[in-house]
């Protein structure tokens, strides 16, 4: 059964840093593991991280726009269309990871088939890889809105101000029945020197721990084009063993 991580927040919290981060780590820990990086952001950034210009995505196949790099088999059902149609759109990045774009959502209370045909074709999906990765639109609602899988850590990444807080409180209120069995967890993200003590104190009104903070890099301050950063590299590392997550192999 594949182990899913969510990574939640604004946009410009630092999911996709994040999101980078923990595949680093994963690579590291278990490298012999699958790994399916699951772009829910309607940025669609995640993939321009690797240097891809991915335009297939899950939206393509709901709305009939999708471009196939093959032909379509023949004398398939819907279901199996369907289930073929992910396959199409998942690219490689390296022998263990895979990548897949969401971008637009259909609500769950939508009735036509193809709501219901690409949650079960997703869940078998997810299923295939040891771990997926989920960069986040906002909270876990537009998640579950596409595919409705448990999910076992999630993490709302937020910067270190009041206001960041508060926003970060509102998500785990939103997301708190869609992590029902799971853990949720607040990241602190891009911390300078400042005095941490009323932010975490100001946390803990919401039920949710902070559960780390990661650390303001120069990668960060200047942009870096592939998110990558070894301190924040480093500091998810540090706080790995907190997490909902196996943490030997398995």
């Amino acid at each position: 059964m594949a182990k899913k991580i969510a990574i939640t927040g604004k946009s410009g919290s630092g999911k996709t840093t994040l999101t980078k981060a923990f595949l680093q780590v994963l690579r590291e820990k278990f490298p012999e593991k699958s790994i399916l990086l699951f772009d829910n952001d309607l940025s669609g950034e995640l993939g321009h991280t690797f240097g891809l210009d991915i335009r297939n995505t899950i939206y393509g196949i709901r709305s009939g726009k999708h471009e196939y790099k093959t032909g379509i088999p023949q004398q398939m059902t819907k279901q199996e269309y369907v289930e073929w149609a992910l396959e199409d759109i998942v690219v490689s990045i390296d022998d263990n990871t895979d990548i897949i774009v969401s971008w637009l959502t259909g609500s769950k209370d939508c009735r036509c088939p193809i709501t219901g045909q690409l949650n079960d074709a997703l869940l078998k999906l997810i299923e295939r890889y040891d771990f997926v990765i989920f960069d986040c639109e906002f909270d876990l609602k537009y998640l579950i809105q596409l595919v409705d899988t448990n999910i076992d850590q999630t993490l709302i990444v937020t910067n270190p101000t009041a206001e960041s807080v508060n926003l970060a409180k509102r998500i785990a209120e939103y997301s708190a029945k869609y992590a029902a069995g799971g853990q949720l967890s607040i990241v602190i993200n891009k911390v300078g020197n400042q005095d941490l003590s009323e932010i975490y104190e100001q946390a803990k009104e919401s039920d949710v721990d902070v559960i780390g903070s990661i650390p303001l890099t120069e990668e960060l301050v200047n942009g870096s084009l592939d998110r990558a950063s070894n301190t924040v590299f480093e500091a998810v590392k540090q706080l790995y063993f907190r997490l909902n997550l196996p943490q030997e192999n398995f």
